[in-house]
């Protein structure tokens, strides 16, 4: 049979390829699959079918799976360019894109062809001897804008990209005495005291919404809105002095916004920023800045002579702009096993793609398998001078850098359903662990025995004892031991007290303290973990067996040991007059910890439960305050009508009650005998839609206003003291499902734990400074700072602000 003419062969298969149209993604500096470039080698090889690209041992894979044959083929080879050529001026704040700071001075040239597989048969570009549809279709790839590049640019610009709010500027809000206090916050609907939102119409506190597995927030503050309309809210914990970086969300608009007037909105519920702007630049910033130096010293071993390690594992990554929490964190990630044989050692490029979608830049597990491969393999861990002989003479003397890979994909896809991680702003590497968390729960979701996000998971179990003494429990999974810092329990104090004689020494002569004179707490991890385990009174408990507001004290333990342990340090406090500040602090770390004495026992034999709600033969019986009964009785009134009375008014007075009392005084019944059921007429519909609309459920709602006789404050209270309430028996800890050490049959072992990584912060804030990852690998200690990697020295074991711990087998 006699072979097709290369120009036959392209006209045969011109079905299989198109001219791209204006809103086609069309990638052509990386390759989809790995992070092979125009100037790898062999280039990259672009589908003229569906415009994604790939390097050269990855573009068979594609032809195999999709049957396109037609490419068209870039490859950048380095040009030689005269050292005295002057350099570019930036047109754009950011660097590696057009326009930006260009922080490489090599020139490359560039050659293309049309190739067809899976001969690899090749026809030069441009030519007028091909066909035309082929010659536009390559135009237009050419003159595109990569994705990749849209994609950078986006981010670049997505500081600028929130829009100002219309419900902004007219926004109405009630005076209804609310002042918010600058911590302890919580769901007023809920017991969530994380990702809270406050409505700036009326300073309610409501948590955010759920995530798919019914992690995150109970979904009360879009629901609130649902109800009355109140439009803006705004995350607390990200309200600092930069009150710009607050995050606001406009419901209606289903948008993060920009709110002009917040600092007026914020200060209707006593958060004052024109106090807040002075004091912060003046005391808390200027001790931290004098500290700052020294921390980005140590945690980055600056001035240490850092030994480059180049090879497997041991693979930089490219700083994006402020993605330092996403390199920082990955690192530690991708050195777990379960991440590593999940994406590395069990999953190869081309079974990804396989079964992967038709785009895989848009597929996590795709994603995930490139960035394993990437960190993992070693092919891009090598010295920057080697890939770059014409390297700018700055960056050729730096011998322990390497060129890293860019996660570029990885970002884009792990941050779209987080605007916050889409943009280029610093992060909170702790917010950013989570997300991620979440995000590979959810692509591995039904597939339990892959799913690598497991070995973080952990079972957390209160167990509440009642001055009753009987006890209940409530049990949540998390995939973080969040720790408070106690500095009472600091291991220096005779230093520390010196210090602060010497502090006020010289700040009465006018001095300042010098860096090295700083005396910081030392604080023993031992404290803060007993800390999280020790018993805390809880003031105004409902208690379901007593039927009254009592004093409750609650005490934490694990009913599961992970086989990593993410232990975060909270450093960043917000003090009163909603000053925020980091705790210049040290915790003193071991290697080895055992947390054996963390886990819960239980419910144990002879302990009674207290009872679910109110208990049925008393749900009926209708509380009467006999002080007011006793005043109306002093005024000469029959005891039982003012037993009425004051029933069928909640409870509300000795005013309410002789109002009632004068209007019913000729009732039929009035003389009857108070039956079980007596005053269930005052939970009556309009209350119990009063409690709907605060979001509560209606079930709950009526049995909330009987046991309060239908006062709703009261019925309000009785719901956050009774959290049970809210699920159904089957969810709530009853002596059946306690005997259960581990419902959710989470990976669980001994309490020995090894330190393995830490990730630590620089800087006053998490939304500012500079994050670097410390990783025991191979028996000794390797600092992971963006692309420069290397023999760590001195690691900052008491600097950090995550600590990753892996279990120690018995």
């Amino acid at each position: 049979m006699m072979e097709l003419d290369p120009m036959d062969l392209l006209r045969s298969n011109l079905s299989r390829v198109r001219i791209p149209e204006p809103t086609n993604r069309i990638y052509k500096q990386e390759c989809c699959l790995s992070f092979q470039t125009l100037r790898s080698e062999g280039g990259l090889f672009i589908d003229m079918f569906n415009f994604l690209a790939f390097g050269k041992e990855c573009v068979s894979w594609n032809f195999e799976k999709t049957g396109n044959p037609v490419y068209l083929h870039i490859k950048q080879t380095k040009k030689i360019v005269p050292e005295d050529r002057p350099s570019k001026k930036p047109t754009l704040l950011a660097i590696g894109v057009d326009g930006g700071f260009d922080n490489n001075d090599t020139e490359y040239e560039e050659t293309r062809s049309i190739v067809i597989l899976p001969d690899y048969i090749s026809l030069p570009f441009p030519s007028v001897e091909l066909p035309e549809k082929v010659r536009l279709a390559a135009d237009a790839i050419l003159l595109a804008e990569g994705a990749e590049r849209k994609e950078q640019v986006a981010a670049w610009t997505a500081a600028d990209s929130k829009q100002v709010s219309a419900y902004a500027v007219n926004l109405h809000q009630i005076d209804n005495g609310v002042v918010i206090p600058p911590s302890g916050w919580k769901c007023s609907q809920c017991d969530k005291t994380e990702n809270l939102w406050l409505n700036l119409t009326d300073g309610v506190i409501l948590c955010g919404r759920r995530n798919w597995d019914g992690s995150g927030g109970n979904n009360h503050a879009v629901e609130y809105y649902k109800k009355t309309g109140y439009p803006l809210a705004v995350k607390l914990g990200t309200i600092t002095a930069d009150i710009e970086s607050a995050d606001v969300y406009s419901y209606p608009e289903d948008d993060s916004v920009l709110d002009p007037l917040l600092a007026e909105h914020l200060a209707f519920f006593g958060i004052d920023f024109s106090s807040l702007q002075k004091t912060e630049m003046t005391t808390a910033e200027r001790e931290l800045d004098q500290n700052t130096n020294f921390d980005w010293n140590r945690i980055q071993e600056s001035g240490q002579e850092v030994e480059p390690i180049f090879g497997p594992g041991y693979t930089g990554l490219v700083n994006l702009g402020n993605s330092c929490y996403l390199a920082a964190t990955m690192q530690v990630v991708f050195s777990t096993g379960s991440f590593s044989s999940r994406y590395y050692i069990n999953q190869n490029l081309k079974k990804a793609f396989e079964a992967a979608p038709a785009d895989p830049t848009v597929d996590l597990n795709m994603q995930l398998t490139k960035l394993a491969h990437g960190l993992l393999s070693g092919k891009y861990s090598t010295p920057a001078s080697q890939n770059d002989e014409n390297a700018s003479v700055a960056s050729s003397t730096l011998t322990d850098k390497q060129e890293g890979i860019p996660p570029r994909m990885f970002k884009a896809v792990i941050a779209a359903s987080h605007p916050e991680f889409s943009s280029m702003r610093q992060q909170d590497a702790l917010e950013f662990f989570l997300h991620f968390i979440d995000q590979v729960e959810r692509a591995n979701s039904g597939k339990t025995e892959l799913d690598p996000s497991r070995s973080f998971k952990f079972g957390i179990e209160d167990r509440i004892l009642c001055s009753s003494g009987k006890v209940a429990y409530n049990r949540r999974n998390d995939y973080i031991l969040s720790l408070n810092i106690p500095l009472h329990e600091a291991t220096n104090k005779e230093e520390l007290e010196s210090f602060h004689k010497l502090k006020a020494e010289k700040l009465s002569e006018g001095k300042e303290v010098s860096g090295d004179e700083i005396v910081r707490p030392r604080v023993p991890l031992e404290a803060c973990l007993a800390n999280f385990s020790a018993p805390e009174e809880i003031h105004d408990f409902y208690s379901t067996a007593l039927k009254t507001k009592t004093t409750a004290v609650k005490a934490a333990g694990l009913t599961s040991f992970p086989d990593y342990l993410v232990l975060h340090m909270r450093k960043f406090v917000m003090e009163a007059g909603w000053v925020p500040k980091k705790l210049d602090v040290y915790i003193d770390v071991p290697d080895i910890i055992d947390i054996s004495h963390m886990r819960s026992k239980g419910h144990q034999p002879g302990e009674e439960l207290l009872p679910d709600g109110v208990p049925e033969e008393d749900s009926d019986k209708p509380w009467v305050n006999e002080e007011i009964v006793s005043q109306l009785v002093s005024m000469g009134f029959n005891h039982i009508h003012c037993e009425k009375a004051v029933i069928n008014t909640s409870n509300a007075g000795v005013e309410e009650a002789m109002n009632w009392l004068l209007s019913h005084m000729d009732d039929p019944d009035i003389d009857a005998p108070i039956s079980k059921g007596q005053g269930s007429e005052s939970v009556d519909q309009s209350k119990v839609d009063t409690l709907i609309s605060f979001g509560f459920q209606e079930d709950v709602a009526r049995k909330a206003l009987k046991a309060s006789n239908g006062d709703i404050e009261k019925a309000t209270d009785w719901i956050f003291s009774n959290p049970d309430a809210t699920v159904s028996s089957m969810d709530a800890t009853s002596s059946n499902n306690a005997s259960v050490p581990n419902g959710d049959d989470l990976p669980d072992g001994g309490g020995k734990y090894r330190l393995i990584g830490i990730v630590s912060h620089i800087g006053t804030s998490t939304q500012c400074g500079h994050y670097v990852a410390h990783i025991l690998k191979d028996g000794r200690w390797v600092i992971f700072n963006d692309n420069k990697v290397g023999v760590s020295i001195n690691p900052p074991k008491d600097m950090g602000y995550l600590y990753f711990f892996e279990r120690l087998s018995e």
